[in-house]
């Protein structure tokens, strides 16, 4: 096999799994308005669509019930519902502030109705944070919370708390924010909602506290949730082809003990509802470089669910719950349910610190056990050279040094060919077009001159899965967004601005072919050959530079390592003669 036969395949793997993940982004199916949705199961809250924002669940049931009663206790309960506005005329905006983090909160069901992220610019050199919540009807991404009881009074998502301040800020040399919301019902049930976030922390921590003042036993659940829309989609452009965000998972995702991680696109919410319980898990809304998530405590057995919510006129909504076990408060004491919203970076290390899992979030796909050795490696130099980009080169060095014996075969291979050229080109001209005898004599020549051609095969394709494994780890990790390099690059996320690295990399692959033996090349694939250093100049143009960087450094040292190797052999044929 020629040498130059895995460049092609290579590149026509990469063209292909580009323009199929375009497909997949063009006419994929999407989720279209429809009828209401109602979710309800044996053990699970309902959810009530209305024209209205509400999506309260009744409370759970946590022994089992039979199928059709628990369908007909759904029905009544779904009847029930009543329209409740997501924002009262009564309620309020509350804004709070940490190092990390701005959140805006609704007095109506204390939800979190907007949240920016202060250490990250929604572009290059822009001061206007990332928002990842947001109430606004095109954005619409929330994080709800509330108690729902059958039989007692409970403030759900859309009642009305009131608090002390509708200003709170985390000052110098404060660790700790709390900010309380208090509802209060006339029969004598009073619960406080209390969110406390830390400094230098993406966690906010959510306790619901009820105290019990009426006459009879409190029984019900907390529930925390997300909802949102998927937003309008960004204007097409030739860098759209590249763009990662494009093509990063966008949808649901949770973790169990028993299931592990899973996932759930939007247009699966409803011909794939999760209804299941969990133990030790979370449950998240995900997409790219950031997202939001529900983590109950450790040991606590949940229920999670999802909905579509349709409203008239409006784009569906998407939620995916987390209903806590019931329980049960005396008169005159208290009980208290706890969670935690997880609202930032997908950071590997920062998310192994928050839950068991929670790293899984920062999904690389079929290549993850690739992936994510790749991704340690590259932090790990990252914290000795402090610049991402100088990362990538040194994280190219050491995976051409585990590669060194299969290229120096590579390339030991190529050099035979090229001092069995003439002998080759000598056979064409002494067989002319009977090629199965031309087949017969160059098998005879290699073996007597014990040169294989297919084994400058085998590093090629042992490097296509690394190749890929790179690509997805690079697309994922936030730490490259908007990092600069040196010069002209100022993010390793984005293409190349003046397409300096496509064209030296392009370079580097006419010295590859100027040192690559042609010889037994069919006219056709010559002229392919000729082509490649376009070819993968322009769609290296419209990839990441960081991605670009690695490649182009894997040619050079490539180029490097082909020539002294070639020269080395050379001299050593010189001196046997």
């Amino acid at each position: 096999m020629n040498q130059t036969r895995p460049l092609l395949l290579f590149a026509l793997m990469i063209v292909g799994y580009f323009l199929w993940m375009q497909w997949q982004q063009d006419y994929a199916p999407h989720p279209a308005p429809g009828a209401a949705v109602v979710t309800a199961t044996s053990n699970a809250p309902v959810i009530a669509t209305t024209a209205s924002n509400a999506a309260v669940p009744s409370a759970r049931t946590d022994t089992a019930v039979p199928a059709a009663a628990a369908s007909a206790a759904a029905m009544v309960d779904a009847a029930r519902a009543q329209p409740i506005p997501a924002q009262t005329a009564s309620s309020q905006r509350v804004t709070v502030d940490t190092d990390l983090l701005h959140l805006v909160i609704d007095t109506a069901g204390a939800s979190i109705v907007r949240a920016e992220l202060k250490a990250y610019p929604d572009a290059l050199k822009s001061k206007t944070p990332v928002q990842l919540f947001s109430d606004a009807a095109a954005d619409f991404y929330v994080a709800q919370t509330g108690l729902v009881s059958h039989a007692a009074a409970a403030p759900n998502h859309t009642s009305v708390f009131t608090v002390s301040a509708d200003q709170f800020s985390l000052a110098a040399g404060q660790n700790s924010l709390q900010v309380d919301f208090r509802w209060r019902d006339p029969s004598g049930i009073e619960v406080l909602k209390r969110y406390t976030l830390t400094r230098g922390s993406y966690v906010v921590k959510l306790e619901q506290t009820l105290t019990n003042q009426s006459a009879t036993r409190w029984t019900g659940n907390a529930y925390h949730q997300l909802q949102r829309v998927i937003p309008p989609a960004p204007p097409k452009h030739l860098l759209s082809f590249s763009d990662p965000s494009q093509y990063s998972f966008f949808g649901a995702g949770w973790y169990s003990n028993k299931d592990k991680f899973q996932k759930l696109k939007f247009d699966k919410f409803e011909s794939e509802p999760i209804n299941a319980e969990v133990s030790d898990g979370w449950l998240a809304m995900l997409q790219h470089y950031f997202f939001a998530a529900w983590i109950p405590p450790q040991g606590q057995t949940d229920h999670f669910s999802t909905a579509v919510i349709q409203n008239a006129g409006q784009a569906p909504r998407f939620l995916i719950r987390d209903t806590a076990p019931s329980f049960s408060v005396e008169p005159g004491a208290s009980g208290s349910s706890h969670a935690e919203l997880f609202i930032g970076p997908k950071l590997p290390n920062v998310l192994k610190s928050v839950a068991p899992h929670f790293d899984l979030a920062v999904d690389y796909g079929m290549l993850t056990v690739l992936s994510e050795p790749l991704h340690w490696v590259l932090a790990k130099l990252h914290a000795l050279v402090g610049n991402w980009g100088v990362a990538i080169i040194l994280l190219l060095l050491i995976i051409k040094a585990l590669f060194f014996k299969l290229s120096e075969a590579q390339y030991r291979s190529m050099a035979k060919m090229r001092k069995l050229q003439p002998r080759i080109q000598a056979l064409k001209e002494r067989f002319g077009d009977d090629k199965a005898k031309m087949q017969q004599a160059m098998m005879e020549l290699y073996k007597k001159e014990k040169a294989n051609p297919a084994a400058g095969c085998l590093p090629m394709l042992v490097q296509i899965p690394v190749f890929f494994a790179l690509y997805y780890m690079l697309m994922q990790s936030v730490e490259l967004r908007q990092a600069p390099f040196f010069g002209w690059i100022q993010d390793l996320s984005a293409p190349d601005p003046y397409f300096i690295l496509p064209i030296i990399n392009g370079l580097v692959m006419l010295g590859a072919q100027f040192l690559t033996p042609t010889t037994g090349m069919d006219p056709t694939q010559a002229k392919i050959m000729k082509f490649m250093p376009v070819v993968f100049s322009v769609m290296f143009a419209l990839f990441p530079a960081g991605l670009v960087l690695y490649y182009c450094t894997n040619g050079l040292t490539g180029l490097l390592q082909q020539w002294v190797i070639l020269r080395r052999f050379e001299q050593a044929e010189a001196a046997k003669t």
